[in-house]
């Protein structure tokens, strides 16, 4: 080969964070230690949505999917002993991301660090939490203020920091096309660049200033070439736009920067095996091209469909990396598919459909109002719904799920709950008295002196009223936070004192608007399920069966809920879907006050042994234990053979992928709970 330099490997990380900040702290030291060149931080749900750990919200969800930050005291410690100013640093957060940088800036400064010299990443993206994970706490427009004030606030203060890492990951998890990907990703970036440059922050020569610090976080999914063209289309349609719409000269700060997980909605519980090899062809579809190349990359585990990995799977996800970048001769070698005419009529067609889709959002108002009338989320509930009647009629093949099934005995999965991490549910106790202990000893100066000073502190209540006031009027609010995160305030506190001010946010669901994805014709599994449904209802006298879907606790990631009651309401249910984000005792409330025949209960984040068991002694106190309740999640084993012993007439996992299948399920759970005869109509 000629002589060329080397490229320089992409940033390698593990998505990780979880119990407590000490443990985390732990983690992240030794997958430094083992080659690993920057942090991605795992927050849990209260620390991302907003509430402490003794909320009642917050109960079953501490320590669960992230590492809970509460204060400046976890900040430190998640952090002792790691020089920020040396590291980069990805913190997937969201609607508390201003305070999240905050806690992290003081926290730097308190080791010495020059903030100027921060680098890393808030992942900060508004309108995917919307449509897709549904950790929101604010309306839309308080939402982008947020977002736009971090930014500039970025750009002035802590200028190699990215404020925003536009998601599209969450999009294709959430069922999105490729075309739907870069489309909604590309109008969230244009209602953030337009907020920014409209709010007069920043002076009109610095703005491709703004420009170079806004990065992506994609999805790459199994479909190799289609994954790479998008991310081809992706970079083109950039350029375009920020050329052509915001002036931008300087072709460095047009370039398209990426980061990358790959799909983790396309890991499978059956034959997990398998997830090794769709985990290594995603990676190549995102590093093989190098004028596509991921600037960043964190690879999911073999075993995440079946519950929290280890840390030994998480260093097998990054040996992957290595091997890639280190072993082969990858980065000698200039773009490999640059001339080829294959891809680039597929990048072509990409590009003229995202151009069209983005302005027709364009027309609507942009992304925000495209989130508030529930365009988005309609077409993305839609097209997921589209994607599984594909899969379940065998359509799209899925290796270990739809086809080839048969398997040997997994050597990996011999002691499945050992083939997982657990957190001590000690852990949640611990951390509430933390918090308890923080609140009552957190030292309190006598008058309002913060001023910027990073080691003089105002009052809890001087500082969140600032925050209130900043809020209320027009200032950037990034300073109010920092006086915040100095005085001790919790990420409760300043969530709630925003609340106050801000409102709160419950977001369409797109359930009522979803097209019938699977049909009934006769002699069709629906049809036949549609026949018990009709039959049951007549037998029971009632109408029509009625099902009510809860998401219990913090849980946002709502596309299998939504699911189950787009299917259910076309196979004949009534179905009760309220959304996001409820306690035990308003899913328990609602279910007395719409009668229903059937609850079925959907948690993702762990919670479930907390939460469902609360449900079922509701109903059982208020005399409605009668009515079945179902359970649909990333359940371990045993947790689901404990909670049908404590009730659960049926426990449904990513195993269980046949919708239709599930809602005919249902019907015999209702059956069996009302003392009728089984019906001898297959489903």
């Amino acid at each position: 080969m000629t002589e060329r330099q080397k490229d320089r490997p992409w940033l390698m990380r593990t998505y990780a964070g979880h119990s407590t900040a000490e443990a985390s702290n732990e983690l992240y030291r030794r997958n430094l230690a083992k080659g690993q060149t920057g942090l991605s931080v795992a927050f849990d749900l209260p620390t991302q949505t907003g509430y402490d750990p003794d909320h009642i919200l917050a109960r079953g969800e501490v320590g669960r999917v992230g590492v809970p930050v509460s204060h400046l005291g976890d900040m430190r410690r998640l952090f002792q002993d790691i020089p920020l100013e040396q590291m980069n640093t990805s913190m997937t957060i969201n609607a508390t991301a201003m305070w999240l940088l905050a806690l992290y800036q003081v926290a730097a400064e308190e080791q010495g660090a020059d903030i100027a010299q921060l680098q890393g990443t808030t992942q900060n993206d508004i309108v995917k939490e919307y449509l897709s994970r549904g950790t929101h706490v604010f309306p839309p427009g308080p939402s982008l203020r947020l977002t736009t004030d971090m930014i500039a606030y970025t750009v002035n203060h802590i200028p190699k920091w990215n404020p925003i890492n536009i998601c599209s990951y969450h999009l294709q998890e959430a069922g999105a096309t490729p075309v739907q990907e870069i489309s909604y990703a590309m109008s969230t970036a244009i209602a953030v660049l337009d907020s920014v440059r409209d709010s007069g922050q920043v002076p009109e020569e610095r703005f491709g200033e703004v420009v170079a610090r806004i990065s992506f976080f994609v999805n790459a999914g199994v479909r190799f070439i289609e994954e790479m063209c998008k991310m081809r289309a992706f970079g083109r349609i950039w350029d375009q736009v920020t050329r052509e719409r915001y002036g931008i000269e300087n072709a460095k700060q047009r370039r398209f920067r990426y980061g990358v997980q790959v799909n983790s909605l396309g890991l499978t519980e059956a034959q997990p095996e398998n997830n090794v090899q769709r985990i290594v062809l995603e990676m190549l579809a995102v590093t093989l091209s190098k004028d596509a190349r991921a600037r960043a990359v964190q690879l999911p585990a073999w075993n995440e469909a079946l519950g929290l990995p280890r840390p030994w799977d998480q260093q097998w996800s990054l040996r992957i990396q290595q091997v890639l970048a280190h072993e082969s001769d990858l980065l000698e070698y200039e773009d490999i598919f640059a001339g080829s005419h294959v891809i680039e009529a597929k990048v072509d067609s990409l590009v003229a459909d995202c151009l069209a889709e983005i302005d027709r959002i364009q027309e609507m108002g942009g992304a925000m109002a495209a989130v508030e009338s529930g365009y988005l989320k309609g077409e993305l509930v839609a097209s997921h719904a589209e994607r599984r009647a594909r899969i379940e009629a065998g359509q799209d093949k899925i290796v270990g799920v739809n086809c080839f099934e048969q398997t040997e005995e997994n050597p990996l999965t011999a002691d499945l709950d050992g083939a997982i991490m657990t957190v001590d549910p000690a852990t949640e106790a611990l951390t509430v008295e933390r918090i308890v202990r923080w609140r009552a000893e957190r030292q309190e100066s006598s008058d309002r002196q913060g001023n910027g000073d990073p080691f003089v502190f105002p009052t809890v209540m001087q500082a969140l009223d600032r925050l209130k006031e900043a809020a209320a009027g027009t200032e950037n609010l990034m300073e109010a936070t920092l006086e915040c995160a100095r005085a001790g305030v919790t990420t409760g506190e300043w969530a709630n004192a925003l609340r106050e001010v801000f409102g709160e946010f419950r977001a369409p669901t797109g359930v009522s608007s979803a097209p019938v994805a699977v049909t009934a014709e006769e002699g069709t599994p629906m049809a036949l399920v549609r026949e018990k449904v009709t039959r049951t209802a007549e037998d029971l006298g009632s109408g029509r069966l009625r099902l009510l879907v809860g998401k219990p606790g913090l849980d946002g990631h709502s596309n299998g809920a939504e699911q189950i009651a787009v299917r259910a309401r076309d196979a004949g249910f009534e179905v009760v879907y309220q959304g996001i984000r409820l306690t035990p005792e308003e899913i328990s409330s609602a279910a007395l006050a719409e009668d229903v025949h059937c609850v079925g209960l959907s948690i993702l984040s762990g919670s479930h042994s907390a939460l469902v068991p609360d449900v079922l002694e509701r109903l059982r106190t208020a005399g409605a234990g009668d009515i079945p309740v179902v359970l649909g999640g990333i359940i371990p084993n045993a947790d689901a053979i404990a909670l049908k012993a404590a009730g659960v007439a049926a426990v449904f996992t990513p195993k269980d992928f046949g919708i239709t299948e599930i809602i005919g399920r249902i019907v015999d759970e209702i059956r069996k709970a009302n003392k009728l005869d089984p019906l001898e109509v297959p489903a």
